[in-house]
């Protein structure tokens, strides 16, 4: 039998639980706090009570999944795992710790992954004796639900480990898109200008609701101040903050004072009561909706592009984490193709001309897009 490690009991690591124990691995699972150790269970199958009453569900296959998990107290008791997962704070020193913990237990040719979706997966490896076996395997919330998971390779990753991975998260039934070990891996950093192209035209006087409505005309299930409002503007604001600080403050990733404005305000979405636009909904779409999705959508291809040109991932790749993780209509090169490449080109331009001096590099374009 395979069996797969859970290193953290919060919400993303329980859903990993699960998502292994649905799929009929046995999963071995704990936590550093005793409380999260000792609730992990309950809390497991009070999450699926509802199927089960609503009879999407056998409570016979719900005990089942449960009786797959077995919580215990550390991860010295972990030594047969084929795959250990963390799922803890995301603290490099206390995952460099962990791993170090693991290794000390499990077999040579076992995978050690990270569900991290912001620190260097180079940088965790640093230190420990098989740094070839670390990867990256970053689930979406829930993971149970989610299909994406991006499979993330640092530089000395063996070609073996990232089979390994790749083979026991497919049979889990997700969708395994390998992604390079740069800040915000695909989706993350990929989304950034689906808010900040957003958040510039909000500056230059377009309402919330018209963007909105915009982009839901344009075939969007939702608009991106409705995702900061369903977020939050703050944890929108710590991950443009934390990918402009990695990507050494380039101005595709600027943070505009728009969002640190609303932040300030206490009014930060749906857990506030008042975001951008709720409680509000967007209204009809306004005239200039063509104009409006296509600034969005250029930056959004321009930036799938710069990444593409780093090397680590395809195109499908990335049209797919981008439908599957943000559930995107179409992804960044299916927009190239729906746009032509130069009619995406001819939009930057625009935009680096009345853009004031230091955000013209935001609209520089990647070199994929100036391909004849």
């Amino acid at each position: 039998m395979t069996t797969i490690a859970v290193i953290g009991l919060g919400t993303m690591g329980l859903g990993i639980a699960q998502t292994y124990a649905s799929a009929g691995f046995d999963v071995l699972a704990t936590d550093a706090v005793a409380g999260a150790r000792d609730s992990a269970l309950d809390r497991l199958r009070a999450g699926l009570a509802p199927r089960v009453q609503a009879g999407k569900m056998a409570q016979a296959d719900l005990d089942a999944l449960a009786s797959r998990i077995t919580v215990v107290t550390g991860p010295q008791q972990m030594g047969v795992a084929d795959l250990a997962i963390e799922a803890v704070i995301e603290k490099i020193e206390v995952k460099r710790e962990l791993f170090a913990a693991l290794e000390a237990v499990v077999a040579p040719d076992a995978v050690l992954a990270t569900n991290t979706s912001s620190l260097s997966v180079a940088d965790m490896a640093r230190g420990l004796t098989r740094p070839d076996r670390l990867l990256g395997l970053h689930f979406f919330n829930p993971a149970p639900v989610m299909k994406l998971v991006e499979l993330v390779a640092h530089p000395a990753t063996a070609s073996q480990a990232l089979d390994r991975a790749r083979h026991l998260t497919e049979a889990a039934g997700k969708t395994v898109i390998q992604c390079p070990d740069r800040p915000g891996f695909i989706v993350n950093r990929c989304a950034r200008p689906f808010y900040g192209e957003a958040l510039a035209l909000l500056e230059e006087g377009r309402s919330a609701a018209e963007i909105d409505a915009a982009m839901l005309a344009a075939g969007y299930r939702l608009g991106p101040f409705e995702l900061i409002d369903l977020v939050g503007a703050d944890i929108n604001l710590a991950a443009t903050e934390s990918l402009a600080a990695a990507m050494d403050g380039h101005p595709r990733y600027h943070v505009f004072d728009a969002l640190r404005r609303q932040v300030a305000s206490g009014d930060l979405g749906r857990k506030t009561g008042r975001g951008f636009l709720y409680p509000d909904k967007p209204g009809p779409a306004p005239a200039e909706t063509e104009a409006i999705a296509l600034q969005i959508e250029a930056t959004l291809a321009n930036e799938a592009g710069w990444l593409l040109a780093e090397g680590g991932t395809t195109q499908d790749g990335i049209d797919t984490a981008l439908r599957l993780g943000l559930n995107f209509p179409r992804g960044p090169f299916e927009i190239m193709r729906k746009h032509s490449r130069s009619h995406l080109l001819a939009e930057l331009r625009r935009l680096a001309a009345a853009a004031p001096a230091p955000l013209r590099d935001r609209y520089a374009p990647a070199p994929i897009l100036e391909q004849p």
